[in-house]
């Protein structure tokens, strides 16, 4: 059951990590030092950005030292949790292994960033007016991605489990039930006197004829 798990978890993550690593390298060839783009009436904006912190830029203001504990070293933790417990939970569906996938995908993405290079790229912003989203990567979306799959399952009622006759008890009462051969054989002796007397009678009969 495990490997068919981990088929459906390293397809969504190794896609969304892949198309993140691509487009971060084009947005450094190609956005990096040049002025915002905008597109669909100023709904959608290309903008490149470095960000030392955590989604939308939570984190950048702390230390190194506490930075790369609190966005580096806590979410690998938390990763491998997710990881595992994708291969070893019970019920799990499979649109749920795969959001977990994009969650990987993106998360495992952003922390190798984080680790190596010391810095975020991000390189899209969308919104309208002055209500906007932070700018925000690939990554990013394949993290929301994963949530936003995993919602209709927070609200799925777990159907109550059906009282089922034990199967031993099962057993006892089939075993009841079923009569065992010695009690046939039994049922047979006694019935089987039975004819000798009816059969007495007719051959005293004869006998006196």
């Amino acid at each position: 059951m495990w490997q068919k798990r981990l088929l459906v978890l390293l397809i969504p993550g190794l896609l969304a990590t892949a198309l993140d690593r691509l487009t971060k390298i084009w947005a450094v060839n190609t956005l990096k030092e040049q002025p915002m783009q905008s597109y669909f009436n100023d709904v959608f904006r290309l903008v490149y950005a470095e960000n030392t912190g955590a989604f939308l830029s939570l984190g950048s203001d702390m230390n190194d030292t506490l930075r790369y504990w609190v966005l580096a070293v806590v979410p690998v933790l938390v990763l491998l949790y997710i990881f595992f417990h994708v291969l070893t939970a019970k019920n799990l569906h499979v649109v749920q292994q795969a959001a977990f996938g994009f969650i990987l995908g993106g998360g495992l993405s952003n922390i190798y960033d984080r680790i190596m290079e010391g810095r975020v790229v991000d390189f899209m912003n969308m919104g309208f007016g002055t209500l906007r989203t932070g700018i925000f990567n690939v990554a990013d979306m394949s993290i929301m991605l994963g949530l936003f799959l995993m919602i209709p399952f927070l609200f799925q009622k777990q159907e109550p489990a059906k009282t089922a006759t034990p199967p031993v008890v099962a057993v006892e009462i089939a075993e009841e039930a079923v009569p065992t051969v010695e009690e046939s054989e039994e049922s047979t002796t006694q019935e089987e006197p039975a004819e000798d007397v009816d059969q007495t009678p007719t051959n005293k009969e004869g006998a006196q004829e």
